[in-house]
């Protein structure tokens, strides 16, 4: 989020200091709280319609993503599933794509999934000021900043009876961060998951980087711009590193039966983190707690209506500037999707930006079942 921040400050101001913003806030941010956000905005549409309250019934090819202990569920047949989302109008991209392969024996499964945020045609604005103080215009050349991360995903299969199934999973992530050609980063990390399900009960917990996953980041500037760099009072960045904490996220979800083709799933999921004090509704220095609540309606297993609540923060009432009174806020969104054979379509609407900057946005997913037809 740093870099989509000093890029709208360029943006507004444009001089000089925009592009040093940018490579500043991956150089300086050793053992951030927020490091490597843009891996806690979710994937797939089904999982945004529903707040993000996924650790618990997850059981798709995003399940890499939420919960890797949900890919077993897949038992028959590869899948693979998409999507695309917009920031700022266009301005950021992030996608996700998956595959999942089950095993023979159906009691193992292994995935892949790849996420990609990204801002291109970033104005570089480093030389738009000549040496003799005129500003010229064609100097600006343009650059990306993009942040990739590769999960390879594995699924076993603990128990599975009719009335009992527990799985266990994992990720091994690789993360791979570049801004234009001045800045690099590799990181690494592992995630871990379990579910435990019965006909009507499904729970969840997922420890996210529980290695305490790292980036490493490595500078690159040409004698030209160092010398800017030095003339303009900025520091020269030479090498880094940004740590991401352990988090742990853990769910449960109750399916209602309410006729004999209707059912509403119900999950609730809780976040917790680890390293200082958060907006969250619960905050303190030891642990915060920020919850996630979603439903999913399902008719005849072929249409469904979804909602959730989210990102929970105080904030000031509105107009309030007098008694700086602060009151709760929250994150709604909204989806749905159908099934038709082996195809799964996904629509969402939600904020995937942060309360003091709402952006909402439409999210579409296709998820796609590779079913061999049967010879007859």
């Amino acid at each position: 989020m740093a870099i989509l921040a000093a890029y709208r400050l360029m943006m507004k101001k444009g001089y000089l200091a925009g592009l040093f913003l940018l490579v500043f806030f991956s150089s300086k941010a050793q053992f951030r709280k927020y490091s490597n956000e843009f891996l806690n905005i979710g994937a797939g549409a089904r999982g945004l319609g529903m707040g993000g309250a996924q650790v618990a019934s997850t059981n798709d090819a995003t399940s890499g993503y939420w919960n890797p202990a949900g890919l077993v569920v897949v038992r028959d047949h590869p899948s693979v599933s998409f999507m695309h989302a917009d920031y700022f109008a266009g301005i950021g991209k992030y996608d996700f794509a998956s595959v999942i392969i089950p095993a023979k024996n159906v009691k193992r499964t292994l995935g892949i999934s790849v996420l990609r945020f990204a801002v291109d045609d970033i104005p570089n604005t480093l030389f738009l000021v000549e040496p003799d103080g005129s500003v010229n215009y064609n100097n600006i050349r343009t650059f990306s900043s993009a942040d990739y991360a590769f999960l390879l995903s594995y699924s076993q299969k603990l128990k599975d009876e009719d009335d009992k199934k527990l799985n266990i999973g994992g990720n091994a992530k690789i993360i791979y961060r570049k801004v234009g050609s001045f800045a690099t980063a590799w990181g690494f990390g592992i995630d871990a998951g379990i579910q435990y399900k019965t006909k009507k009960w499904q729970l969840g917990l997922v420890a996210r980087d529980v290695t305490t996953t790292f980036n490493a980041w490595n500078f690159n500037f040409t004698e030209r711009e160092k010398e800017v760099l030095y003339l303009t009072n900025n520091d020269i960045p030479v090498k880094s590193t940004e740590m991401t904490a352990p988090r742990l996220i853990a769910g449960g979800a109750y399916t209602f039966k309410l006729s004999k083709k209707i059912n509403l799933m119900a999950e609730a999921n809780l976040d917790l983190t680890f390293d200082g004090k958060r907006n969250t509704v619960i905050g303190s220095d030891v642990v915060s707690i920020d919850p996630h609540i979603g439903v999913e309606a399902s008719f005849g297993n072929a249409f469904f209506l979804r909602g959730g609540i989210s990102n929970f923060q105080k904030a000031l009432s509105d107009g309030d500037t007098l008694n700086q009174k602060k009151v709760w806020i929250y994150q709604p969104s909204l989806g749905a999707g159908f099934k038709a054979g082996n195809v799964n379509i996904d629509y969402a609407f939600t904020n995937l930006a942060n309360q003091s900057n709402p952006l909402y946005t439409h999210i579409f997913s296709i998820r796609v079942d590779l079913v061999r037809k049967e010879k007859k």
